[in-house]
């Protein structure tokens, strides 16, 4: 027997969340031929005597759309180990997407394009064709987004127009035949959050019809957490569709505490029948759009709309209203604390890297919110909002995966975009033991493959694709901060994608050897 590469004597972890075994993993063509003992000759034999051998890792909630399509290598999840990512996620992704969509929300999108080119992408096809064109440094398997596809029928409206849902599934229809992996919300941003229940279960019926995912940023991740959730399982059962609930989390020092009651649910629905799973990323803070803070309704007619109210001293005090009454579509002021706002991308970057409580001194903290989101509506922050303890209980549940949530590798940004695979295994493997190498392992591999169906990866088994990685288990981790996150991982010291090495000795190679994986494709 002759193989390309062989990876020696390496403990081998299949993704399915067996045990770990000793054994020789035999890759020709691209693809793994055998694991256990290899007395053949090979191409290249790599020692990996004290690694850890797995799939290489799959990040199911990504938002890196654009940044594979930048001249500059983009190694930062290969670093991690992570070969493929789902993009699109929160409703957003890049196409469908028109001149006059963009005209009046294009800066959220070029907040989320991480230097990429945001411009009228009118066919999904299109936009997968120049993804592969660029080349990406992983593979990119992309979804199609409820926002985009509300913008492009819609505009900014709240009721829907004649005809807008009608031509809202049709684009659907085209991406999904172009090869779109699913089909996502973001129930908190505009415009997809003017949506009904009604709405997002005909969008979720034409991912059914494909035997594609529904995932969902939902309506609440607070205090509104239990309907939130009723509803995301309701859209499972009225469209018979795959359901995956984006970065699961208890959001809010009120609401603290409640990850038992998140993940009962979610069990529960299970055994009724809806095939419901979830993602987590492994921090207590998480990241989004500045104006977030601000209820829905500030947003309402796009970007120019918003300023307008948020130069009015009557609109701001009618919206600090809305948001303190902790209603649904309240956005997450009440539950938030103005020391836990950090600034991590604004026009004025004299504001970035800092704090909203020490950017508002004497003044108040509302009026200064205001004031930043009148200067820059696409800000991001980092905003601290979980306990820990909930983290850790619904890490350990085996329906909830590991994904990043990842923003695009520019700027400061959130730590989970440079570490938050490595941070897994370390922190909460490793030092703490909340999970088991092999329990760690089925959730970044096989447990996302299944839900997005990405046939022949996230299993280390012979017939499978050879996207593996290998890393050291005294070593793997990350010490990004949110002050300084951009660290290089620990750890990591091989991927392969396809049975080609892209990263060696925990050095990223430039090659640019990932695919755009097409659902349905084959």
């Amino acid at each position: 027997m002759s193989a390309d590469i062989v990876l020696r004597g390496g403990t081998v972890h299949d993704g399915l969340g067996s045990p770990g075994r000793v054994a020789d993993v035999v890759i020709a063509e691209g693809r793994v031929t055998d694991v256990g003992r290899f007395d053949g000759t090979a191409r290249e034999t790599v020692d990996c005597d004290g690694l850890i051998v797995a799939p290489g890792f799959l990040d199911p909630h990504a938002h890196s759309d654009l940044v594979h399509a930048t001249t500059e290598p983009q190694p930062f999840k290969i670093a991690q180990g992570v070969t493929t990512e789902i993009v699109g996620n929160c409703g957003f992704s890049f196409a469908p997407l028109t001149r006059a969509a963009l005209d009046q929300l294009g800066d959220i999108w070029t907040e989320l394009a991480g230097g990429g080119e945001v411009r009228e992408r009118t066919t999904f096809a299109g936009f997968l064709d120049e993804l592969e064109e660029s080349a990406p440094a992983n593979n990119v398997a992309a979804m199609v987004g409820h926002n985009a596809l509300r913008a492009v029928a819609n505009g900014v409206d709240v009721e829907l127009r004649p005809g807008a849902l009608e031509r809202m599934r049709e684009l659907a229809a085209e991406a999904f035949d172009a090869g779109a992996a699913g089909f996502s919300t973001g129930l908190i941003y505009v415009p997809g959050c003017y949506a009904d229940t009604d709405e997002v279960v005909a969008m979720a019926q034409v991912a059914a019809r494909y035997g594609r995912p529904y995932t969902t940023h939902m309506r609440d991740e607070g205090a509104h957490l239990a309907e939130a959730l009723d509803e995301a399982l309701a859209v499972g059962r009225r469209a018979g569709v795959r359901v995956q609930v984006s970065h699961c989390k208890v959001a809010g020092v009120r609401n603290h505490g409640g990850a038992g009651a998140l993940l009962d649910r979610i069990a529960a629905a299970r055994r009724e029948g809806v095939d419901v799973l979830g993602d987590q990323y492994p921090y207590t803070a998480g990241s989004t759009l500045l104006a977030a803070l601000l209820p829905t309704s500030a947003s309402e007619g796009g970007t120019g709309a918003l300023r307008t109210r948020l130069a009015s001293h009557d609109a701001r005090a009618t919206l600090r209203g809305v948001a303190e009454s902790g209603a649904v579509g309240a956005g997450v002021w009440r539950d938030c604390r103005p020391r836990d706002v950090l600034l991590v991308a604004h026009r004025d970057a004299s504001v970035v890297g800092r704090r909203l409580d020490e950017l508002s001194g004497e003044s108040d903290p509302w009026d200064r919110l205001c004031d930043l989101v009148l200067a820059d509506p696409s800000a991001l922050i980092v905003l601290e909002m979980m306990a820990e303890d909930d983290v850790v209980r619904i890490m350990g549940d085996p329906l909830i995966g590991v994904g990043s949530d990842s923003g695009p590798p520019v700027g400061l940004q959130h730590p989970r975009t440079w570490g938050c695979f490595p941070r897994v295994l370390g922190t909460y493997v490793r030092e703490r033991g909340v999970l088991t190498w092999e329990q760690a392992i089925r959730k970044m591999t096989s447990l996302t493959a299944r839900t997005f169906g990405l046939a022949g990866r996230g299993q280390l088994l012979p017939g499978m694709v050879a996207d593996v990685c290998a890393f050291d288990p005294a070593r793997i981790g990350h010490a990004g901060t949110y002050e300084r996150p951009d660290v290089a991982p620990d750890g990591v010291e091989l991927v392969l994608l396809g049975g080609r090495v892209a990263l060696r000795s925990g050095q990223p190679s430039d090659a640019r050897l990932g695919r755009v994986l097409r659902a349905g494709r084959g």
